[in-house]
């Protein structure tokens, strides 16, 4: 079996993948190869899936920019999530964290929305890249609400972290993996966090929808097939990956990245695809982003 990977060696989707890989191999008894596959925005990746054999031997483990945001924003990724694949499963989800600088006065996500009302365009607010899930949650913070924050996009996620602990920026937001080990030393303080309910690890930081109702931003895995994989294949891959999501040690590993294992059907893998693509879609319409 193969896994095709739009991320290079070392990423987290690719040491997910590899997590996987390893309980598949062991239940299903044949190795499970990753295959990574990066470049052009996950195109590559995703066009090789594409045209693989609907067999069930060839699969690819995707997060949500790849699968929801590329195919609106690169003129060369033709593919469709939906139209041209099967959702096997939704293996975990990465809620948004919005922090703040220690020089920023606001300690909450109200207090910097009142502040980015009476100020427009004065609040700034950092994100790894534009049009990445973290941008995306920034501006759908901002349409929820009114305010106008400056956004600022980083190339890496070490270079906004550094420019909000240095106050240069107000806030910044990413997945929780990289920002949580900050705010508990004391560096970055927690405004928010846009989970739909208080999760594992994240007690005593606020959900970013008593503030704004409706702000849930997740960055999230998924395992897609070639269209036209038989069900049963689909519902065999889908009942593999949960047993695997249920095992503690995934469970833990998974945490590491700040990742949540959501085991579920395929009906609810595909609902809550469908849930991303338009919200995601919605939002890269609303800033006018281009396809380049």
């Amino acid at each position: 079996m193969k896994m095709v990977l739009p991320t290079a060696p070392g990423t987290a989707p690719d040491i997910i993948a590899r997590i996987i890989g390893n309980k598949l191999a062991a239940t299903m008894g044949q190795p499970v190869i990753v295959e990574n596959k990066p470049g052009a925005g996950g195109i590559l990746a995703m066009n090789q899936l594409r045209h693989a054999p609907a067999d069930g031997y060839t699969f690819s483990l995707v997060h949500a920019a790849v699968a929801t945001v590329t195919p609106l924003t690169y003129k060369e990724a033709k593919y469709d999530i939906e139209r041209d694949y099967e959702t096997v499963a939704v293996l975990g989800v990465t809620p948004m964290l919005f922090v703040a600088g220690p020089k920023f006065e606001a300690k909450t996500l109200a207090d910097a929305i009142k502040a980015a009302k009476a100020a427009p365009d004065q609040v700034s607010i950092g994100n790894p890249q534009r049009t990445s899930i973290p941008h995306l949650a920034n501006e759908l913070l901002a349409m929820k609400t009114g305010a106008r924050f400056q956004q600022v996009p980083f190339a890496t996620t070490g270079q906004g972290v550094q420019a909000v602990i240095s106050g240069d920026i107000s806030m910044y937001t990413d997945g929780v993996g990289p920002l949580l080990q900050l705010v508990k030393s004391g560096r970055l303080h927690a405004l928010a966090i846009a989970a739909d309910k208080v999760l594992p690890g994240l007690e005593g930081i606020p959900l970013a929808q008593d503030a704004v109702p409706g702000l849930n931003v997740y960055g999230w895995f998924m395992v897609a097939a070639p269209k036209g994989t038989p069900k049963p294949v689909v519902e065999r891959l889908n009942a593999e990956l949960n047993a695997a999501l249920q095992m503690p040690d995934v469970i833990a590993k998974f945490g590491e990245f700040g990742t949540y294992a959501t085991p579920g059907s395929v009906a609810a893998a595909q609902a809550f695809v469908k849930r991303e693509k338009t919200l995601f879609g919605g939002v890269v319409k609303s800033i006018g982003a281009i396809p380049e």
